[in-house]
């Protein structure tokens, strides 16, 4: 299958996922507009890990890059340098919850306790701002989307990184369906994940992409982003 079509497939499933189109009006304040730069964002969930977030970053801020962690908020004690190296190089820092949590068919209790208790500690350690979350498994009940208090963020590319467990494998994955305006999924607790991350990050920086936040990605195309809305793309 072609990177094309590949492309289209991403998209049609992010849109039966729930996602929100980019371009509506309400979300870009009617004055989309697509970036003359290829523009394009790698995410990270399930982190932060030492041994991998670590070889991580490094290899980012080599390649001059900025990225997107969602990170479980349990995982954040004993891992606070790396958190805030984070948001000192430039990253985009969000939520995946306290615990990885499902946030389908549980009580509005729970869906607040694992959103405010990541976000809290967030805070404490970033300071005030607003942490975007990514829903595990990229999921929360309609009924349930007003609790939420920050943009929702999913994804148009997913190479299934923790499937495979294969660099070589996920690497290819990611590249067929690379097209500008996306947002890539991976998992920065794998070592195969990260050197993936970087193979790719080398092979798009060589076709011309540049790497953006999803913060920024949403702002070049004119999106507004809105508090208890899925986006899964930058395409406006």
């Amino acid at each position: 299958m072609g990177r094309g079509r590949l492309f289209f497939l991403c998209i049609s499933l992010a849109l039966l996922s729930g996602c929100a189109p980019g371009g509506s009006a309400a979300e870009t304040g009617g004055d989309a507009r697509i970036p003359e730069e290829k523009l394009i964002a790698i995410t990270f969930d399930d982190g932060p890990r030492r041994e991998t977030t670590e070889r991580l970053l490094d290899g980012l801020e080599e390649r001059d890059v900025r990225a997107t962690f969602f990170l479980i908020g349990r995982q954040i004690e004993g891992n606070e340098d790396l958190v805030e190296r984070m948001q000192a190089e430039g990253h985009q820092v969000g939520s995946h919850t306290w615990s990885h949590t499902r946030l389908t068919g549980v009580s509005a209790d729970t869906l607040r306790q694992e959103v405010g208790r990541t976000e809290e500690a967030l805070e404490d350690l970033l300071g005030p701002g607003s942490y975007w979350l990514r829903p595990p498994y990229g999921a929360v009940d309609a009924a349930d989307r007003d609790l939420i208090q920050t943009p929702m963020i999913k994804w148009s590319i997913d190479p299934r990184d923790w499937e495979k467990l294969d660099t070589a494998q996920v690497t290819a994955a990611v590249l067929k369906a690379a097209a500008p305006n996306q947002i890539i999924l991976l998992h920065d607790i794998y070592p195969t994940s990260v050197d993936a991350a970087l193979a790719v990050v080398d092979a798009l920086q060589g076709e011309g992409y540049r790497f953006v936040t999803v913060a920024e990605l949403l702002e070049a195309n004119g999106i507004q982003p809105a508090a208890g809305v899925l986006y899964c793309s930058g395409d406006p």
